[in-house]
């Protein structure tokens, strides 16, 4: 235009006439068939025309032209999946602003990022698990994150879920999980009923039917402890047992009241995990076992039961077409003759730095996945899930997963998500349980360990409750 401009400025008399309106009558042409265009333009940035998609005009959208942006994103082997990056494609069609996805193996991760974060080069969005503690010793998310109390899907999150992402009355990331399917023993029932048994409600019961299937030539459970983070499990969801036993305990140990090593209950658990391992009930290789060939192994018919997200049914069924996912029921835990259905309420979650030139363009992206036709999406398009933590959505609970929360109507959240300063500790206590089942520490060493570590957290926490 300005060079069109230019031209005019320099003719005179009827040529300059005839020239303006033959430059007019190109300029209007010229218009007319960018706007038959319409948003068909994805490669000049800020000039194209902006499109009709829902990223532009969802909430949280710009409502704008299309962007020439890409936001970097930082997360652990595991947290994004295939669902969600195909929505990032259709996010990037529509706004132009693309992700980039920087995933990290999950026994690296935390070192990586927090790393990043003192540096202060971490990524236009990070990952990592919700938790009061979590979020402000592991992130120092009132310094390294973006506060997004004021977006509109944290009024349709799950209230729980939000409150693990809360710190000090702001909210500063977005969990999209399936918080309702606790990790729970997926058990095979032709092998349960070829052998005579039952679900147990005690230890000594699962303790029992262990000893019959390795009797049988029968690994009774895959563990993989490798990943560092697996088996930590074992010993933290039963967590509402603990507090069943010693009622108070969960909130005797926010005030600084009680100490882990204190508690018998807990003692009970780590020791019977040991002995689970010294009995063979793992296997031979469960240290160098990995979760990634879990329904591989659950599928040759060779363990019977695993530790898992529900949705492992369907990768058994995937790994081996033979062996169907209703092969397969649930139960809880038994440590400490656990029978409580504990529920993580959390999970994780996508925090925005606060130090990214790209914040709003941030928010957008977590508007667009947060939108219920998206929701609906992963949820549909996800195997390894089974719900999501919104409301409205349709669920794909199936009938064994229907009976396993018929069957444990107490429920209770598990220890990491009430606790504080235990999630950010998980990987540590990983390393304790690896050096108890390698008798290098007692179970008493390992509750104690986590009490130092609690300690040197709530003090870094400047907690009043450890200033006494």
């Amino acid at each position: 235009m300005k060079t069109h401009t230019a031209e005019h400025s320099t003719l005179k008399g009827s040529d300059m006439m005839k020239k303006s309106m033959w430059l007019l009558t190109v300029i209007a042409l010229v218009a007319i068939i960018v706007a038959g265009c319409g948003g068909g333009n994805t490669g000049s940035g800020a000039n194209a025309s902006s499109p009709a998609g829902s990223a532009n005009s969802g909430t949280g959208g710009t409502g704008g032209a299309k962007q020439n942006i890409t936001l970097t994103y930082l997360a652990s082997q595991g947290w994004i999946k295939d669902a969600e990056m195909q929505l990032a494609k259709k996010f990037e069609a529509e706004t132009g602003i693309r992700i980039d996805y920087q995933i990290v193996p999950s026994d690296q991760y935390f070192n990586v990022l927090k790393t990043k974060l003192n540096a202060g080069e971490a990524t236009d969005l990070f990952g990592g698990q919700s938790g009061k503690s979590e979020i402000s010793l592991n992130y120092n998310v009132e310094k390294n994150a973006v506060d997004l109390s004021g977006e509109e899907w944290v009024k349709r999150e799950d209230p729980l879920s939000i409150e693990q992402l809360t710190l000090n009355g702001k909210v500063y990331a977005q969990t999209i999980w399936d918080t309702g399917s606790s990790f729970v023993i997926a058990y095979n029932k032709k092998i349960f009923e070829q052998h005579g048994l039952t679900i147990p409600k005690t230890y000594e019961e699962f303790k029992a039917l262990s000893q019959t299937l390795l009797d049988a030539g029968i690994t009774p459970l895959y563990e993989p402890i490798a990943d560092g983070w697996h088996h930590v499990l074992w010993f933290a969801e039963p967590g509402p047992r603990y507090d069943e036993v010693t009622p108070g305990l969960y909130d005797d140990l926010n005030a600084n009241k009680k100490k882990f090593v204190d508690d018998p209950t807990m003692k009970l658990a780590l020791t019977q995990f040991k002995e689970m391992y010294d009995l063979g009930f793992m296997g031979d290789n469960a240290f160098s076992d990995t979760g990634a060939d879990s329904a591989v192994k659950m599928a040759s018919g060779k363990y019977a039961m695993t530790l898992a997200a529900q949705s492992i049914v369907n990768d058994i069924e995937k790994a081996d077409p033979n062996v169907k996912a209703d092969q397969f029921g649930y139960f809880v835990i038994p440590l400490a003759d656990n029978q409580i259905y504990y529920i993580n309420p959390g999970g994780p979650s996508k925090f925005i730095y606060s130090g990214s030139k790209h914040i709003e363009e941030a928010k957008q992206y977590l508007a667009y996945l947060a939108q219920p036709e998206n929701l609906q999406y992963m949820l549909d398009n996800d195997s390894t899930i089974s719900n999501l933590n919104f409301p409205g959505l349709k669920d794909k609970y199936n009938e064994e997963q229907k009976k396993l929360m018929a069957t444990y109507t107490k429920k209770g959240t598990d220890i990491q998500d009430y606790v504080n300063y235990v999630n950010p500790q998980w990987m540590d206590m990983g390393k304790d349980l690896v050096a108890m089942l390698g008798n290098a520490i007692q179970p008493e060493d390992m509750l104690k360990s986590i009490d130092k570590r609690r300690a040197d957290m709530a003090v870094v926490a400047k907690d009043p409750a450890w200033a006494k």
